[in-house]
């Protein structure tokens, strides 16, 4: 295991900096302090949006020459980990930002994703120095909330941003999108994520008389099995059907003769563009009152589907990664939601372009060191394309 050392590219230094920070979500530790430090350095305006305790901020950059009316390239991300888990699981410290023998950077955040911010600050500050008269605008939208709740972070900056009319045509989101190489994947959409937790009533009695009660497991049981294998619609080009999981079935008292009075389940649409909030939310109750049941569902919306179709700023990725690496990379909308929901709600042009996500979430998170060189390259070309 190699300690911090001066030789590392400006990339990994700073890396390593953010990786050493425990911002725990919500917490950010100083991250986009150090974040802001560098972009004002460039002469970028920098506007912090901290809100419900957490840490935002907006910052955009303008050439001397560019007209205001121009484009404007946002780069996107969080601060914010998840949890390390057992510090005793971990073979090296979460937030010690070590390069091992192997060439990883290992610790909490490496791959999701301060390795992102790191390559994207770096990315900017060649782009700057390179083009002093860029065309358009370069803008970021840090927040410390995406781990977390997702209430106070992005979606919240967004609405202000909407509030005063921002313009913002294109974002590139550090999400690790990549799947075993880097670039070889990124995300132009994904799917919408609607929650359920369904209430279904009986009577409670003894299990002796049965006559004297209403079974709500026995009563939901065929309802369930039909919510399941209910086929909710084909997808489309962009996006698989949408699917429906219930993750979690609660009843009874504790007591084995006791026939409980109420069962709970929570299930989960992962939807696609081709179904609507209000159709699956209709099609579910008609489901339920085909059967009779005394029933009531809480919905929790996590965020609608996006999509951004192949044009200005896919191509422009595609071309860099091509041009970085020489693959040919796969547009996907897989996987769970991101930040990308809520900036996509201002008819923005997102794509989620990151390192490998073999071990996001997981002990021992580690990305290649030298991928987020390739990454800082991937980010920096594509500023060329769209603003030199």
């Amino acid at each position: 295991m190699t300690a911090l050392a001066p030789t590392l590219s400006p990339t990994l230094a700073l890396a390593c900096e953010l990786i050493r920070r425990p911002s725990v979500t919500p917490l950010d530790d100083g991250c986009q302090e150090l974040m802001i430090e560098r972009l004002q350095a460039l002469g970028f305006a920098v506007e912090p949006m901290p809100m419900g305790g957490v840490e935002n901020f907006w910052a955009t950059h303008q050439s001397a020459s560019a007209a205001d009316d121009g484009p404007v390239l946002c780069f996107a991300g969080h601060t914010d980990v998840v949890p390390t888990g057992p510090l005793s699981a971990w073979q090296h410290p979460p937030f010690d930002a070590l390069i091992d023998a192997q060439g990883m950077l290992c610790g909490r955040g490496a791959a999701d994703m301060k390795g992102s911010l790191a390559a994207m600050i770096v990315a900017v500050e060649r782009f700057v120095v390179l083009h002093p008269d860029h065309k358009g605008r370069i803008a970021f939208l840090i927040t410390s909330d995406e781990e977390g709740p997702a209430q106070h972070g992005t979606k919240a900056v967004v609405e202000r941003l909407r509030a005063r009319s921002e313009r913002l045509d294109w974002c590139i989101v550090g999400e690790p999108s990549s799947t075993a190489l880097i670039g070889d994947m990124v995300k132009n959409g994904r799917r919408g994520s609607l929650g359920a937790t369904l209430t279904v009533r009986g009577v409670q009695g003894h299990v002796a008389y049965p006559q004297l009660a209403k079974n709500p497991i026995h009563l939901a049981a065929a309802a369930l099995a039909e919510l399941a294998a209910e086929h909710w619609d084909h997808g489309n080009a962009f996006f698989p059907p949408t699917s429906l999981q219930i993750s979690n079935l609660n009843a009874g008292t504790g007591a084995t003769n006791v026939i409980p009075g109420e069962l709970t389940a929570v299930f989960n649409f992962r939807f696609s563009t081709e179904s609507t909030v209000d159709d699956l939310q209709r099609r579910v109750a008609q489901l339920f009152d085909k059967h009779g049941l005394d029933w009531h569902i809480d919905w929790a919306l996590s965020g609608l589907p996006f999509i951004t179709e192949p044009g200005i700023l896919l191509d422009a990725v595609a071309a860099s990664i091509h041009t970085i690496t020489g693959r040919d990379t796969v547009a996907s909308t897989s996987g769970g939601t991101s930040d990308g929901r809520f900036i996509a709600t201002l008819g923005t042009q997102v794509v989620e372009v990151g390192p490998v996500n073999a071990t996001i979430h997981q002990i021992d998170e580690r990305v290649l060191a030298s991928d987020l060189d390739v990454l800082t390259d991937i980010y920096y070309q594509t500023l060329v394309n769209l603003l030199a």
